[in-house]
């Protein structure tokens, strides 16, 4: 039999349901003890490491879901000095993407794909469990996390590395808007084909060529908005100023589409590439 303490009453209803997600046939008793609060006995009908490892992945889910949220407030309030509620917001939020992403970027982020916090938070779980009998919850969380403690904090300031990049991203792009704001619009339109550098099109279905990109560039002081002679991509937009943007393609969270359509905002579109008008010289590629 192994013994249990929760103080919380969701915290315990939560570890109950994790238990039983984990195996439906696990027998739990439940009682309250007017000293520690609620009381879970898990009778032991399975393996002891499979059983040890099913309450230490329930505790984890249970630490996830009532606990990591207000610890990463913690750690950038007292940690790392924020108090601005908007910024500790969204650095929350991406500490939070960070910890739980398993998406390309966020494990770039994290570095290394073996580096899962959730994992190291069950291993320590597992650790303590072993280590103690009755099981007290809120003791481990209190005195038992340090470790995980400690890569949360490393783990929150990627999160403020990540935030800084955002605002000095978001600052950049503010630079370009005012700048093209104060400019006299050029061509009605120009349509962009996505690829590792973007390719421009004229409404006539003429292709623009890296010289006749870099020509429109010299014309404009572009080192003013931090964009140098050899940026292909931004850059010729930025000199030529259009009404109205197309980009066609097959990838929408494009970070170098999204740029485009963050600067121009309402003018900038993003259109399957089936829509892409120049078919000509779709075909032409393939060849």
């Amino acid at each position: 039999m192994l013994d249990a303490y929760f103080e919380s009453d969701k915290e315990v209803l939560l570890f109950c349901e994790h238990l039983f997600r984990r195996n439906k046939q696990m027998e739990l008793h439940w009682k309250i003890h007017e000293e520690w609060g609620n009381h879970i006995q898990v009778e032991e009908n399975l393996p002891y490491n499979e059983l040890i490892s099913n309450v230490a992945w329930a505790m984890a889910e249970v630490y996830i879901a009532h606990r990591l949220g207000s610890t990463i407030n913690h750690i950038i309030e007292k940690y790392y000095y924020f108090s601005n509620a908007e910024e500790i917001e969204r650095i929350h939020d991406i500490a939070i993407w960070i910890f739980a992403g398993e998406d390309e970027d966020s494990l770039s982020v994290r570095k290394k794909k073996s580096d899962d916090p959730k994992q190291l938070l069950h291993s320590l779980f597992i650790a303590n469990i072993k280590q103690t009998h009755p099981v007290h919850y809120d003791s481990i969380v209190k005195f038992g996390l340090k470790v995980f403690r400690d890569h949360l904090i490393h783990l929150v300031g990627l999160a403020i590395d990540e935030f800084k990049r955002e605002e000095e991203h978001q600052e950049f792009v503010n630079s370009l808007r005012e700048y093209i704001a104060k400019k006299r619009p050029g061509l009605p339109i120009i349509h962009i084909l996505q690829g590792e550098t973007f390719s421009f099109f004229k409404d006539n279905g003429k292709r623009l060529t890296n010289i006749e990109l870099r020509r429109l560039m010299k014309k404009e002081p572009l080192y003013i908005v931090g964009l140098d002679e050899d940026e292909l991509n931004l850059g010729p937009l930025i000199a030529m100023v259009p009404k109205n943007v197309k980009i066609y393609g097959e990838d929408p969270s494009d970070p170098k589409t999204l740029t485009v359509i963050n600067v121009f905002q309402e003018k900038a579109q993003f259109e399957s590439i089936k829509h892409f008008p120049f078919s000509h010289y779709l075909k032409n590629e393939s060849k």
